[in-house]
């Protein structure tokens, strides 16, 4: 079968010639739709992530496909060597989940891996609570613009968001933000506003940055000696896009309420991870979750994976 493969970090992955692959006895053989190229999958191909396999390997985390059956999934995780972007892969059985039929495969495929990194985070890290109020560091991707909307639908209460692009603020309202941080100011001025919204109550913070404004908002939740306990914060960790490491005072921990944690491969189970992806493709159509999307064909994958864009790339098989 033609798959794509990863030969070397440092180079975009071939289409080439593999063998088939045989399940085993937990395992179903499936037959590849889409596929997305999501952040996690290129940090994967690259060997920047803390899961990415030794090459050569398929990359591709998950993807829509058919069972033998004729039914039609979401399907997740298959191991190293194997990857989602060929033309056939196998998965454990429990790692598949129906697809509505209002939703067509190449949104399935594309709003999985960022809408299950807020859905998971809020419902299975942060146990958030209908009304409590949300801020969101990172907002104006693909996975922060599905996160401002699956908090909404979850029932925020109030709904914060921080951005490097000020003239995206607008968009982000419209998706369902209360109020909106620039990220490009000082620091000082930085900690000053993450101070002000949470005096105003901040309950769940969905990070998608780490690094100098997660470091900022630590600062401001700071307290120097109260006599009154600080409110507790739930942060949790989902990505590293402004940087993978940041100094933690231990008075931070101290003197805060602040609960740090991460979401992703490992803190949450796989079948929990495909759960929460199973009942997010039950309202994408109903609540209209949206994500900008483009495709191309999977024997495309070399030149396609170096291309640019703010649309969440489907390979089509």
């Amino acid at each position: 079968m033609k798959a794509a493969v990863v030969h070397a970090y440092d180079a975009p992955p071939r289409y080439t010639q593999i063998d088939d692959p045989k399940p085993a006895s937990d395992e179903v053989l499936i037959t590849v739709k889409a596929a997305a190229l999501s952040q996690l999958v290129r940090l994967q191909a690259a060997g920047k992530h803390y899961s990415s396999p030794a090459p050569p390997f398929v990359p591709g985390v998950d993807g829509v496909a058919y069972l033998e059956s004729g039914e039609r999934v979401y399907f997740a995780f298959p191991a190293a060597p194997l990857g989602a972007m060929a033309e056939k892969t196998v998965v454990k059985a429990a790692y598949t989940v129906a697809i509505p039929d209002s939703v067509d495969d190449i949104t399935a495929a594309a709003i999985a891996n960022p809408g299950m990194s807020s859905w998971a985070a809020l419902l299975d890290r942060a146990n958030m609570v209908r009304g409590e109020s949300v801020l969101i560091n990172g907002a104006t991707g693909a996975s922060g613009r599905l996160a401002i909307q699956i908090a909404k639908h979850l029932g925020a209460g109030r709904i914060v968001v921080t951005g490097r692009n000020p003239a995206s603020e607008a968009e982000l309202r419209l998706l369902g933000a209360d109020e909106f941080i620039p990220l490009k100011q000082s620091e000082d001025e930085l900690v000053g506003q993450f101070r002000d919204e949470i005096a105003k109550g901040i309950n769940i913070v969905l990070d998608y940055l780490w690094g100098p404004s997660a470091g900022a908002f630590i600062a401001a939740a700071t307290s120097h000696g109260a006599a009154k306990a600080a409110a507790r914060i739930r942060f949790v960790n989902i990505g590293s896009l402004g940087g993978t490491e940041l100094a933690l005072p231990a008075a931070a921990l101290r003197s805060s309420g602040l609960e740090l944690m991460g979401s992703g491969l490992g803190s949450v189970s796989n079948a929990a991870l495909v759960r929460a992806i199973g009942d997010m493709m039950k309202i994408v159509s109903r609540v209209g979750l949206q994500i900008e999307t483009r495709s191309a064909p999977l024997a495309e994958v070399e030149t396609a994976w170096k291309e640019q864009s703010a649309a969440r790339l489907v390979f089509t098989v």
